[in-house]
């Protein structure tokens, strides 16, 4: 199949029927099967703010863990390697569509990118496979809300992709490069916003809440008091609250000093035990957000901690508890659905998170010296597999390995990387 027949071939026949709209989700008819489950669901948070992919980004805690894993699953190099060798398989023509090109108006980064905001945001990510010649050559996104898989009844998976212009088309297994997050099913993946919906509610509502006292609150923190026995007419009450209204109110007028008649007095009122509950809930509802996506607090900079050199431990510790398994999802998901035959056998698709996990300069020389050999380590690394980690090209006397010297440390086993 190529992408010309994708984009051009004629919608299958069918009745005229009205497209069903709601928080970005487009259902063909009444029957959709997405329109019962969407309906199951909900996107109505305990708090009242309806929640959904676009109203979830609006979030700052939100935003910063969907770019940070986002931004790091396509910033990493992603290989395809011969099994056999170890070495990169860069005459095969997945290779290329993998890390340079996926398609001609992405690069892989971007690619990447939206794929796995998609996988987090939605649940599921989704994209055309464009083959030529039985290789794959293009790879083009398709929006996950058109996109509907369906088990048949022979426990096969198909994928049902409902067309902008109306219409649908049904897609065969080994013409969708589905990428999916935790399932309860096997087939769909959860959306991580739906399923923290209430917790991202509640702050979209904190930040609301927010909003509207600097729209429209008072700056000065305070209330006017009458002398005893005064007395305001209706008049007076009302030529009051129109000039506080129009001097003192709203984010303008921040710090102004109100100026009083009639003997009023201004009496400034302390914070009370519900504004500072209301900065902890704010607080809560981040670290409930990092919790839901994996992202340790410090990396939303909300944590006053001084880390220090532990940055480095913190990194590794994102790396390994929150990347690790969406390296596996995209690994496994590529030998699925992009290699065929022997070449699931003979082939991996990998990422290279070394620039993640490597600690500080300091560190590193120090684990290189031991590889090469240095103290009298026995050498489990040549100089040219060094060079390749820190992206220098090879040297013509760095392929073979170290001859260590004499040493009561030449006996014992050389260390795992």
């Amino acid at each position: 199949m190529s992408i010309f027949d994708f984009f051009r071939r004629a919608p299958q026949p069918s009745p005229p029927q009205a497209q069903i709209f709601g928080d970005g989700m487009v259902f063909e008819d009444l029957k959709d099967p997405r329109l019962a489950a969407f309906l199951a669901a909900g996107t109505r948070s305990s708090s009242g703010v309806t929640v959904n992919a676009d109203a979830a980004m609006t979030n700052t805690a939100v935003f910063r863990c969907v770019s940070l894993i986002s931004f790091a699953m396509g910033m990493l190099p992603l290989h395809l390697i011969r099994e056999e060798t170890k070495k990169k398989a860069d005459d095969h023509p997945l290779f290329r569509v993998l890390h340079r090109e996926p398609n001609n108006w992405q690069t892989a980064f971007d690619f990447r990118s939206l794929m796995q905001l998609r996988a987090l945001v939605n649940g599921n990510a989704y994209a055309l496979i464009v083959r030529s010649r039985g290789q794959v050559i293009r790879l083009v996104p398709l929006d996950p809300n058109r996109v509907t898989p369906v088990q048949n009844a022979d426990w096969s998976v198909s994928y049902r992709y409902n067309a902008p212009g109306g219409g649908h088309r049904d897609l065969a297994p080994e013409e969708v490069f589905h990428l999916r997050g935790l399932s309860m099913d096997g087939i769909s993946g959860i959306s991580l916003v739906q399923q923290a919906r209430d917790v991202i509610g509640l702050a979209l509502a904190a930040d609301l809440a927010i909003g509207r006292v600097f729209k429209n609150g008072a700056f000065v923190d305070g209330s006017l008091v009458l002398p005893p026995g005064g007395k305001l007419s209706p008049e007076q009450i009302e030529r009051l609250r129109e000039t506080w209204a129009e001097r003192y109110s709203g984010s303008g007028n921040a710090g102004k000093t109100p100026l009083l008649e009639e003997g009023l007095e201004y009496k400034v009122s302390s914070s009370s035990p519900k504004d500072a509950q209301f900065h902890e809930t704010r607080g809560r509802q981040v670290e409930e957000i990092a919790r839901v996506f994996g992202v340790p607090r410090p990396l939303l900079f909300v944590d006053e901690t001084s880390w220090g050199s532990g940055i480095d431990v913190l990194g590794q510790f994102f790396v390994r508890y929150g990347l690790n398994p969406w390296f596996e999802a995209w690994q496994q998901a590529i030998e699925r659905s992009l290699l065929v035959g022997r070449e699931k056998d003979e082939l991996s698709a990998k990422f290279n998170a070394g620039a993640l996990l490597r600690g500080s300069m300091k560190d590193q020389g120090e684990f290189f010296a031991r590889a090469l050999g240095s103290g009298g380590h026995r050498p489990w690394m040549t100089a040219n597999e060094v060079r390749d980690m820190l992206d220098m090209p090879e040297h013509e006397d760095g392929s073979g390995l170290a001859v260590a010297p004499p040493s009561e440390n030449q006996n014992e086993p050389a260390p795992t990387t």
